[in-house]
């Protein structure tokens, strides 16, 4: 069972926007005023909830997050607006609080207009069916192509008070750094100052939901959102308290986990593959590097096979645009040398083919230029990806 932390209620209910009978609507609320925080997408498409969210964020506060899967309601103009802005008006209506209070999310097919009869009708259903213990009926309600519900939840000890961090996500295509087809909602019963909130939720995204990628596409929907309600009690953390520090690895350890389930979930996946690139030139390089091998195709449908085919690798790192030398590339495959010089290192094919039949492994690529690091999570693409997204 998935559990809330203290003073949050929730509902996932099917209102037939998916033709399957699954859950497709979520609702999310605290009963106390909560702090609130929120990242986007940096795609200049964004869908209507997006723009909605953005608006709202600023205020620094929110009582609840609804949420729809099945349509994006993205590229749907004025009328897109006005739903996105009526979903929020009846969640109002049906809890009792402000309209601004409530931030709206949408995933699923773009370029088509929300059944807002029906939606309007599983709000209500949703709120009149809140509890404390639906956290995962409502995880269910925010998937698409995923397999599985993403949740994750600590407890960790602020100023002498117990204090729990709750996040569920939805992702497994459209994914990519900079946020991705995507939605995390991550609730805390911490008291925690808004602007201090915000800032440590945008730390954290850089380092989590920004490092992974499934098939290098950005989405029009990419939102996290972060609510923290104070009903645990302790002293409000402003970034400078002694237990900030804790609460903010404790936030990072939720939005990883979440992170690294939604590239194990990508659609069709059968392999999470870690790619660690160091002695870059500078940081933009080693993150232009990572990145090109990480969003290959060709790199990543070798990753399918057993066969350790790092010349993509090399192929991908001389086209990403990084500062390089291929005769000074070393790559290795959970430690174990594959490239050497940039030629191959001889006698370890059997080794390296151990490494490539594991689900999980890491490949460390030095490039011998200077100190930057960056690291990309991806996945191997398979046959089902096509078959899904067809």
């Amino acid at each position: 069972m998935l559990k809330l932390p203290d003073g949050y209620r929730a509902a996932g209910v099917h209102c037939g926007i998916k033709k399957s009978g699954k859950r497709d609507l979520a609702l999310f609320v605290s009963d106390h005023p909560a702090a609130a925080a929120g990242v986007f997408t940096t795609n200049k498409v964004s869908a209507a909830p997006v723009k909605l969210c953005r608006s709202r964020i600023g205020r620094h506060h929110a009582r609840a997050i609804v949420a729809n899967s099945g349509n994006a309601n993205a590229c749907t103009g004025e009328r897109g607006l006005r739903d996105a802005r009526r979903m929020a008006a009846v969640t109002a209506a049906a809890l009792g609080i402000e309209e601004d209070e409530v931030l709206v999310c949408s995933t699923g097919h773009i370029g088509r207009y929300l059944p807002m009869d029906r939606v309007e009708a599983g709000i209500k259903s949703a709120a009149a069916s809140l509890s404390a213990v639906a956290g995962a009926a409502a995880a269910e309600a925010i998937l698409t192509t995923d397999t599985r519900i993403k949740e994750r939840s600590l407890t960790i000890e602020v100023g002498g008070h117990a204090v729990r961090i709750t996040g569920v996500a939805k992702g497994s295509g459209m994914i990519a750094p900079h946020m991705a087809t995507m939605l995390a909602f991550i609730l805390t019963d911490a008291a925690v100052d808004a602007d201090t909130l915000q800032a440590g939720l945008t730390d954290v995204v850089a380092r989590t939901f920004n490092r992974i990628t499934v098939d290098g596409d950005r989405s029009t929907n990419d939102s996290v959102l972060l609510l923290a309600n104070g009903a645990a009690g302790n002293p409000e953390l402003n970034g400078e308290n002694a237990d900030w520090d804790v609460f903010h690895r404790a936030l990072e350890d939720v939005c990883m986990h979440l992170a690294l389930e939604i590239v194990r979930d990508g659609e069709g996946a059968t392999r999470l593959v870690t790619i660690r690139v160091r002695g870059a030139a500078h940081a933009a390089d080693a993150e232009r590097a990572a990145r090109a091998v990480a969003e290959s195709f060709l790199v990543k449908t070798s990753w399918s096979g057993r066969f350790v085919n790092w010349g993509r690798i090399m192929d991908a790192l001389g086209y990403s645009g990084a500062d390089m030398d291929e005769e000074s590339v070393d790559i290795s495959y959970d430690g174990v040398p594959a490239v050497r010089g940039g030629v191959a290192a001889a006698g370890e094919e059997d080794r390296l083919a151990q490494v490539v039949a594991g689900d999980e492994y890491t490949i460390e690529i030095d490039l011998h230029r200077g100190e930057g690091e960056a690291v990309i999570y991806s996945c191997n693409c398979t046959e089902e990806y096509v078959r899904i997204n067809m």
